[in-house]
């Protein structure tokens, strides 16, 4: 399953001058160095650095004939591996539907992976995340999506969102196992798609929010959400970024997830959150960060431990 959608650049979210002088997000060159003689990384070899939260010695992507289809098939075995030890796959995440991001980390079509009954809390508006075993981990704040149903076969926007049972702020942890973020697409999937955690705040009814697709599609593409770590604000980000709107994202991922082998389908209950609305901000223990969501949404207050 290759890249199928084409960089369209629009205006970047924006950052505060003093995050712009002081902070600069770090430009992605590509992979770590390999050696020719590396063996390649297993499934089980890729789970014990997620449990460990160890840099990976060797990027999967330095294996000739590395590409995304292969890393979605090592996906699939480190998630059959959490599943036999007795993990159970809650929803999904989709990573780089910011279109504004991807010339920075130089991936340039969204990727997806398994959100997990370990890696998944929700509150109401307020809570909690450790970052124990994180690998080098960022934050990112997202529009979460709850299904009802399975979508249709085929479904358009509209079938989607008749399928979809509540909407929600979120943040999800993210991290590499690459030094300095730095990595081809191929790594990040094989990465369980950079998934470390995910908070999921107020869940609003869908049809509180918006009688349709369309309705939903606007209101989401003209949100704005103002983050901030302490009381400080540190970017601004916009629904539209997220491939248009989190439901776009929602319904790319959809035919994404159908299209690769061995994948499982969506299923009633799959909470599925849809890509960050700014750049991914470096964390650590004893912060604290709000995303500033607008109504028919509402704030998402996070303490990190």
């Amino acid at each position: 399953m290759g890249p199928t959608i084409q960089p369209a650049l629009s205006q970047n979210f924006a950052l505060l001058p003093s995050q712009r002088e002081t902070d600069p997000p770090p430009i992605m060159k590509g992979p770590a160095p390999c050696h020719c003689d590396d063996p390649p990384m297993t499934p089980q070899a890729l789970l014990t650095h997620l449990d460990q939260g160890q840099l990976w010695p060797h990027p999967p992507s330095a294996a000739p004939g590395f590409d995304t289809a292969q890393a979605y098939q090592q996906a699939l075995s480190v998630r059959a591996l959490r599943e036999q030890r007795g993990e159970q796959p809650r929803g999904f995440k989709i990573g780089f539907t910011n279109r504004t991001l991807w010339p920075l980390y130089q991936v340039y079509a969204p990727i997806w992976g398994t959100v997990w009954d370990t890696t998944l809390q929700v509150c109401e508006g307020q809570g909690r995340l450790s970052l124990d075993a994180t690998c080098q981990p960022r934050l990112e704040p997202e529009v979460v999506f709850g299904l009802a149903r399975t979508p249709p076969k085929g479904a358009d926007l509209a079938a989607l969102f008749d399928s979809i049972d509540w909407i929600a702020p979120g943040f999800e942890v993210v991290q590499s196992h690459l030094p300095d973020w730095k990595f081809q697409a191929s790594d990040t999937i094989a990465d369980s798609g950079l998934h470390a955690r995910l908070l999921v705040g107020r869940r609003v009814p869908l049809r509180a929010i918006a009688a349709s697709a369309n309705a939903l599609d606007t209101l989401l593409a003209g949100m704005t959400m103002r983050l901030r770590q302490d009381q400080t604000e540190v970017a601004i980000g916009s629904g539209r970024h997220v491939l248009d709107s989190p439901l776009r994202a929602l319904h790319y991922f959809m035919q994404e997830l159908r299209a690769c082998p061995g994948a499982p389908d969506l299923a009633p209950g799959d909470v599925i959150t849809t890509g960050t609305w700014t750049d991914a901000f470096p964390i650590a223990s004893g912060q604290h960060w709000t995303a500033d969501f607008p109504a028919p949404l509402s704030a998402l207050h996070l303490t990190l431990d």
